[in-house]
């Protein structure tokens, strides 16, 4: 059995497989992270394997306490990968990406990928029918898009999404959830027909915190998949296992 963390910017996401079966995730504060494992394990004791992700803050502490119940591996820019890495700078790609591309190397073999996390940021990762990784686009994501308008403005509010009554905001506030909302979804929509003009027989995959809220105003068909990092980092770790 496995154990897959992955640590966010915003929250601290825990999972386990058994033979690729996820059995069990959850998301919790990352002040958490260790009163969780040990529950887990109390539950889960044939856990042999774990994964640590991370794009938030993890330190050496949490790294020796996880190490007590089971043989942790921690991703980063040289952890083995299954695809071919064409990204012009690896050492920078971010490790949810990692894990995104390995989710749609094994999801969807030997065809066109485009998995969009729709989280902190918007990132758009392409894996080809080659099973080559050729990089993507990142953008800010909705709470980022609230929060910018708020904090780089003297007198716009700070909101919760919200879905837009109407495509013409008659408020401030029903302004701005237009145009977040609006505009998120426009982008994502107009990004997949530009991938779709590219690459044939294109496979989208949506994940990330906001997949759900956004999977129903697209136009384009594609498949919402919550756990779809969580899978990818599975996957990586069956594939370093000694």
């Amino acid at each position: 059995m496995n154990l897959i963390i992955d640590v966010g910017n915003t929250s601290t996401k825990l999972a386990v497989f058994r033979r690729g079966r996820l059995l069990y995730d959850e998301a919790i504060e990352h002040t958490r992270l260790i009163e969780k494992v040990k529950e887990i394990f109390g539950q889960y004791t044939d856990i042999g394997h774990g994964i640590v992700s991370s794009v938030g803050k993890f330190d050496f502490k949490e790294l020796a306490a996880l190490s007590v119940f089971c043989e942790v591996q921690i991703l980063d820019r040289t952890t083995k990968v299954p695809f071919k890495n064409s990204y012009a700078t690896p050492q920078t790609l971010g490790v949810d990406r990692i894990a995104l591309a390995t989710a749609s190397f094994y999801h969807n073999p030997n065809s066109n990928t485009l998995a969009i996390d729709a989280g902190t940021c918007i990132t758009y990762d392409m894996v080809n029918d080659y099973g080559e990784y050729l990089g993507g686009a990142i953008s800010p994501g909705i709470n980022m898009r609230y929060k910018a308008m708020h904090e780089q403005t003297s007198k716009l509010p700070l909101l919760e999404k919200e879905t837009p009554l109407d495509l013409i905001g008659n408020s401030t506030e029903s302004s701005m959830h237009s145009g977040v909302v609006n505009g998120v979804s426009a982008e994502i929509d107009g990004l997949i027909d530009q991938y779709k003009s590219r690459f044939a027989d294109l496979t989208v995959i949506l994940t990330g915190g906001d997949a759900q809220f956004l999977s129903k105003r697209l136009k384009n068909t594609i498949f919402a998949d919550s756990k779809f990092l969580l899978r990818g980092l599975n996957y990586l770790l069956e594939y370093n296992k000694h």
